[in-house]
């Protein structure tokens, strides 16, 4: 028996399970598929994401094989932006090289992970869940995870609703090599952004291109376009294929938009794509899914090792159900502000203009980015439920003190304490220029839990967030 078994190892399930793993669970990632997928559906990380990935010490890894990309834009309409964040920027990485990352990091510190593995039942009782492999394997964990993507197998077993609505708009994506000079690529993409976003080709170097085109109609997801259809559309809708050949992967994607009734069942819970799918306006699927990992794991793992308040695990689904359903309703409607429609098109000239307004630009832009974000954690100070920027300390930065998964309290008093609780959270004592704040309690995720002065008012953030005191 393990303490925790996660289904599907994409970036999702292997941050789940890196994060548990931080807190000492003993957990196993099964994948029906023998091998990571070479699609790339996602080129990059939102500024929140980055927070995390600095948060946990990789943000270096991502670096090394990345770009740093300006931000700024809604529904592919560009207007840059400074935002309130240590990383203002957007890191152009592929998703594969995003899944491999984050997947040795999870083989590091421990994380099994089985390939070729189908789960096709389960179970579950006060105790635990039995999980039924394909081959007829029957493994038993305290809890399950579903990482398994849209078409969720754990969520179809579980019977819970994912209510939304199917596609109604499909495009055709790959990667591979083409003929036209980059003077005619430029031109004929200058001409269909007048009126069409999803179409173009982005070189990605060593020869091949990112090809994207708006379908007629919609299919099986399942099964790819060829590179007959990819040419068809091009030349439908630019008059030209720009002599596209020699691809490496082609794919499609539609514009389902869905999001799953609950994210929690007794011992099996859902996260990423399989709690929530929608169009891929703005890139934020995968970042979605790695924030949802971040808020579950030390959840979960507080739950395994004994510790966690009754109603700890329930606030995962409390707290990111409705960033999903945020995420849904922009991603709709970046995906009608990319209709060719006459009404549609007056509708981007005018959020064009909005945009100019660095209120409106900045707003949609922390949406996209997930920098906007704030948990309700009731009436208090405005940091409340938000997520504290890496500030410059003394002896350092913020986030360094958190590549642990832990609590903190952030004491510029040093008058505070955090007795009873020091297995959970570390008590710093350290001043910064950047706040002018007496203390605050900081959860593993980095969500302000409490801030103030007073250690009595203290021990009911601490109770509330980080179980019972030990003394």
């Amino acid at each position: 028996m393990v303490d925790v078994i996660i289904a599907g190892a994409g970036p999702t399930g292997v941050m789940l399970g890196s994060e548990l793993r931080l807190h000492g669970v003993q957990v196993l990632v099964v994948e029906r598929e023998l091998e990571p997928t070479p699609i790339a559906r996602s080129l990059g990380l939102h500024a929140r994401s980055i927070e995390v990935m600095d948060q946990r010490g990789l943000l270096e890894r991502f670096l090394a094989v990345s770009k740093k990309l300006p931000v700024g834009g809604f529904a592919g309409i560009s207007k840059p932006q400074a935002l309130d964040t240590a990383h203002g920027y957007l890191l152009g990485v592929p998703q594969t090289v995003t899944d491999r990352l984050l997947t040795e990091h999870a083989v590091e510190v421990g994380v099994e992970i089985r390939r070729g593995c189908e789960l096709v039942g389960l179970s579950q009782d006060d105790d635990g869940v039995t999980v039924e492999l394909a081959d007829g394997t029957r493994l038993r964990s305290q809890y399950l995870v579903g990482c398994d993507g849209g078409r969720s197998t754990v969520r179809k077993l579980l019977g819970v609703g994912f209510p939304g609505e199917p596609s109604k708009v499909e495009t055709l994506l790959g990667e591979m090599k083409l003929t036209a000079s980059p003077e005619t690529l430029a031109s004929v993409m200058a001409e269909v952004h007048k009126t069409q976003v999803r179409f173009g080709a982005m070189p990605l170097g060593d020869g091949f291109y990112r090809v994207v085109a708006p379908a007629e109609g919609v299919a099986d997801e399942r099964v790819p376009p060829t590179l007959d259809e990819i040419k068809q559309q091009l030349r439908r809708v630019g008059g030209t294929d720009f002599g596209v050949h020699s691809p490496r992967w082609l794919s499609r994607f539609g514009d389902a938009t869905r999001l799953v009734e609950r994210y929690r069942t007794g011992r099996v819970l859902l996260a990423g794509d399989a709690a929530h799918i929608h169009p891929p306006v703005g890139g934020q699927g995968l970042n979605l899914g790695i924030q949802d990992a971040f808020n579950l794991g030390w959840k979960l793992a507080a739950s395994v090792n004994g510790w966690a308040p009754d109603d700890l695990l329930d606030s995962y689904h409390i707290e990111r159900h409705p960033v999903a359903a945020d995420v849904l309703i922009n991603t709709r409607a970046g995906m009608q502000l990319m209709s060719t429609d006459p009404g549609a098109q007056a509708v981007r000239r005018l959020l064009t203009e909005l945009m100019d307004f660095d209120e409106v630009n900045r707003y949609l832009v922390e949406k996209v980015n997930g920098l906007g974000i704030r948990y309700d954690f009731g009436d208090g100070h405005e940091l409340l439920g938000r997520r504290l920027r890496d500030v410059q300390l003394k002896r350092g930065r913020l986030f360094s003190l958190m590549h642990t998964g832990r609590g903190l309290l952030l004491d510029q008093t040093g008058q505070l304490s955090a007795a009873g609780w020091e297995d959970r959270v570390d008590h710093v004592v350290e001043v910064s220029d950047e706040l002018d704040l007496p203390a605050l309690l900081l959860r593993p995720d980095g969500h302000v839990a409490w801030v103030g002065d007073n250690q009595h008012a203290l021990g009911e953030p601490l109770s509330r967030w980080f179980g019972t005191a030990t003394n």
